[in-house]
């Protein structure tokens, strides 16, 4: 699965899937890769609706989801849910996610009626209505909630994707990030057992990273790309291009 930075060629290197976010137009303009999408820098649903006129007419044989704030409060869900789906969206995923705060503003979050559980709220109705959905999870409690509320696809989160030029330097070792993965799946199995649960995030930046997560973990299917997928080889090639032209000689 993969965000997809050039939708102009969907089929570069063909996803299953491919997710359209807000933090995705964020991070081609602000410094702290996705951080910048969980920021007040936009209306997130309005951008995600914006992004879709430029992507759903060219991305044809993908499946599309779309990034939804959960947490909106100047939207009524239930309608923009709907508009999603008649826009073309095969499914959605919570993002911006509150699940990605900690701490006392977290706290607060919770307490004031903008917490975790509206995006669960989210999923539930995106389900109802035969949309696909794949949260992000953030611990085994969220896992358990989010199987509960229909999830399709399970994404333990396991932190801001290190390397990179603006990667994470604070992150969990490969085998912590395994174990995080394992409860998470766990926890969401014992409510539904045909979900399908992937991997994403944090030290799970490169191939051999997601090799090694899935190869100690048990009952995982997959990986779950974003950075991983666009930034990340996006980097690695602009500076390759740039160093090759600069390398010309003259004469």
């Amino acid at each position: 699965m993969g965000g997809g930075t050039d939708p102009a060629h969907p089929q570069a290197a063909p996803e299953e899937l491919r997710e359209r976010a807000h933090g995705h137009r964020r991070r081609h303009g602000e410094p702290g890769d996705r951080l910048a999408g969980l920021l007040p820098y936009g209306d997130a649903n309005a951008i995600v609706q914006d992004m879709a006129r430029e992507v759903l007419p060219v991305v044809r044989d993908t499946p599309v989801l779309a990034g939804v704030c959960g947490t909106d409060p100047f939207r009524r869900m239930d309608l923009f849910l709907d508009e999603l789906k008649a826009m073309g969206f095969a499914g959605v995923q919570n993002f911006p996610t509150v699940g990605l705060y900690d701490g006392t503003f977290r706290v607060n979050l919770e307490e004031t009626g903008m917490g975790y559980g509206l995006e669960v709220d989210m999923v539930r109705a995106a389900h109802e209505r035969d949309l696909l959905t794949a949260p992000y999870v953030f611990d085994p409690e969220q896992a358990a909630d989010m199987s509960a509320a229909g999830a399709d696809v399970l994404v333990p989160h396991v932190g801001l994707t290190t390397k990179g030029a603006i990667g994470a330097g604070t992150a969990l070792t490969l085998d912590q990030a395994a174990a995080a993965v394992q409860e998470m799946h766990d926890a969401a199995k014992r409510v539904n057992p045909d979900i399908l649960v992937l991997c994403h995030g944090g030290p799970i930046a490169e191939p051999e990273d997601a090799r090694y997560v899935l190869e100690h973990t048990t009952g995982v299917v997959g990986f779950f790309g974003a950075s991983s997928i666009e930034r990340l080889p996006t980097e690695r090639a602009v500076t390759e291009q740039t160093r090759a032209f600069k390398a010309l000689t003259l004469g």
